[in-house]
């Protein structure tokens, strides 16, 4: 799929010498391409390194960055779990990015100016990503980036002008590329808003005073619930960010419970005094978000994207909205055919926050 100086391509194979046959069938390269999105299966992993010498052998495009993931995503589809590659290369104006990693980090540039904007890249494994991402944000003029964190079965691995492991990697762009972008969440809060008012780590004593857990079941019960084990896949916790909209928050999953003691554990350090709100996760919560991100974003637009970026959850996909597909059907529904690609993340990375559960689209406008 081609648009105005970029170009899209994805396809799914076993292996991924026919995977990339099948792109570079479908992938009319523009000329004076110098910048491509790569996005790879985990079952092609053990060979990436030649996979990632193939894609820019026959493509001629120097400059890469992207990210190995357990599903990826396409322009006209989408798998979990099934083999496969996607990539999106463009033409961006000269001096306009910079590749950047640990081992090439990023800084203002000769004359001094600092980049506008970043798409990144991290690895799950790495501590106190949340950190990192906010550090990354501060770097950047807009304070704003999109991305999403590696997502394998084993090992991760991460592409910035080459293969790598560890930290964030991505591309900067200066304020000479032009990009929307919107978040959409899979989950609808429960209306109730409590107050930490003890914890300690990620474990939640009490909210309001009262015990954590008893206002957990409370709260799930509300929905038919009464299974704790099946409350967990359900009923989140929504963390409200601060300093942004009054109603973004990012979810985080239950992790554990202390029914002796009323704790609750989740997969985030929290603070006594921070805001909690409980979150129903359910398929037409995360249908309804979607249709209003792409009305809100089409709404908005300048002008007509020319490509795109979309990272969705691992937890969205087929199990949200019945195909894994579903996402970038409503894509193309609202905004039209694009050259799009991206993958299946460990958790979204949007302004200056990792999220879990959403869909992050960024377009070049």
């Amino acid at each position: 799929m081609s648009a105005a100086g970029f170009a899209g391509a994805c396809a799914f194979a076993p292996v991924w010498e026919r995977a990339l046959g099948d792109c570079m069938d479908r992938l009319a390269v523009p000329a004076g391409a110098n910048l491509g999105f790569l996005y790879f299966s985990d079952r092609y992993t053990d060979d990436a390194e030649n996979l990632f010498a193939a894609v820019r052998e026959e493509t001629a495009v120097e400059h890469w960055v992207g990210s190995v993931g357990i599903g990826v995503i396409g322009a006209d589809q989408a798998h979990l779990g099934r083999a496969g590659m996607s990539m999106l290369v463009g033409c961006f104006p000269a001096g306009s990015f910079r590749v950047f990693s640990g081992r090439a980090p990023l800084r203002a540039d000769k004359d001094g100016e600092e980049p506008y904007f970043a798409v990144v890249h991290g690895d799950p494994r790495t501590e106190d990503m949340s950190g990192l991402v906010a550090d990354m944000s501060s770097k950047v003029s807009s304070g704003f980036i999109t991305g999403g964190i590696s997502s394998a079965r084993r090992a991760t691995v991460q592409i910035a002008d080459g293969l790598l492991s560890g930290g964030i990697s991505g591309v900067a762009f200066n304020e000479s590329v032009s990009i929307a972008t919107r978040l959409t969440q899979s989950c609808e809060p429960f209306a109730d808003r409590f107050e930490i008012s003890e914890a300690e780590g990620n474990i939640i004593g009490r909210l309001d005073g009262r015990l954590a857990l008893d206002c957990y079941r409370e709260t799930a019960a509300r929905c038919g619930v009464h299974d704790l084990r099946q409350a967990a896949s359900v009923v989140l916790v929504g963390l409200p960010t601060r300093g942004h909209d009054s109603d973004d928050y990012i979810v985080r999953s239950v992790v554990g419970i202390d029914p002796r003691n009323g704790l609750l554990a989740i997969n985030e350090p929290v603070q006594t005094g921070q805001g909690l709100i409980f979150v129903h996760r359910t398929t037409v919560a995360a249908q309804r978000d979607m249709q209003r991100m792409l009305a809100e974003l089409a709404d908005d637009l300048p002008a007509p994207p020319r490509a795109g970026l979309y990272f969705s959850c691992t937890g969205r996909g087929g199990a949200m909205f019945g195909e894994d597909s579903t996402e970038i059907e409503m894509i193309r529904a609202k905004l039209g055919d694009i050259p799009l690609a991206g993958f299946f993340a460990n958790g979204e990375i949007s302004h200056d926050r990792l999220y879990g559960y959403t869909g992050v689209l960024t377009l070049f406008l």
